[in-house]
C-alpha cells in the first residue's frame, strides 16, 4: 500500500509540480486521505488531488469476495480558477467522496455523479461532481501485475439541477450541453448552464 501511494504522489508531482498544501483526514474504519493543493500559476488554477484512494482496489459491493489486488484504483483530481472563491475548504468533501470506495462500497468510474449533500466550498452553486474521462492532465500509472494501472480521474462540479438533468439524459449529454454552451467548468463562481 505505501508503495502504491508513493509511486501515485511521485505521478501527481511530476504532472502537476510540487504541491504547496497538504491535508489529511481519516474517517472511522477507513484508511487515511490526503488532500494535495497544486498551484498552477501560469493557468491561473489551482488543483487539488486525493491521495489514499488508490492504496487498495475498489470492489463490487455485491461481490461475495474482495480481492485485495484486483479491481479499479482511482485519485480524483478537482481543478479550479484560483483567487476566485474560497475553494480551499474544498478538502474535506473531496476526502469524503475519495473515502466511499471503502465507506460505501461504490466504484468510482468516469459518467459517475458524487454527491457530498453540501456546498463543495462556502457559497458554492455545486454539492456534486461529475467524474470525467482519466488521461488528460495526469496520465494513468501502471503497477505491477495483478494489479490494475491507477487513473486519475477529474471533477467537474455540478449544480443540483445539471446533476438531475444528468441522471435523466446521461453524462454526455451534460457534458455536450456544457461545450455547446461554452461553460467554464473550473470557474467556481460559474452560474448553472440553461437546461431548456
Amino acid at each position: 500500500m505505501e508503495e502504491v501511494l508513493a509511486s501515485v504522489e511521485a505521478r501527481l508531482r511530476s504532472a502537476l509540480g510540487e504541491p504547496d498544501a497538504r491535508a489529511a483526514v481519516t474517517f472511522l474504519g477507513t484508511d487515511r486521505i490526503e488532500v494535495l493543493r497544486f498551484q498552477d500559476a501560469d493557468a491561473g488554477l489551482v488543483r487539488y488531488a486525493t491521495l489514499g484512494m488508490s492504496a487498495s482496489p475498489m470492489a463490487d459491493p455485491t461481490a461475495a469476495f474482495a480481492d485485495p489486488h484486483k479491481g479499479p484504483r482511482a485519485e480524483l483530481v478537482l481543478s479550479v480558477r484560483a483567487g476566485r472563491a474560497d475553494t480551499d475548504k474544498v478538502l474535506r468533501p473531496l476526502a469524503v467522496l475519495a473515502a466511499s470506495p471503502q465507506v460505501e462500497g461504490v466504484v468510482v468510474a468516469p459518467g459517475a455523479s458524487l454527491d457530498v449533500g453540501e456546498p463543495l466550498w462556502p457559497g458554492a452553486a455545486f454539492t456534486s461532481v461529475l467524474v470525467a474521462e482519466p488521461g488528460g492532465l495526469v496520465e494513468d500509472l501502471e503497477l505491477s501485475e495483478p494489479m490494475e494501472p491507477v487513473r486519475f480521474l477529474p471533477l467537474l462540479p455540478m449544480t443540483s439541477n445539471e446533476a438531475a438533468w444528468k441522471r435523466v439524459h446521461g453524462a454526455a449529454a451534460l457534458q455536450e450541453r456544457w461545450l455547446s454552451h461554452g461553460t467554464d467548468l473550473r470557474d467556481p463562481l460559474r452560474r448553472p448552464v440553461s437546461l431548456d
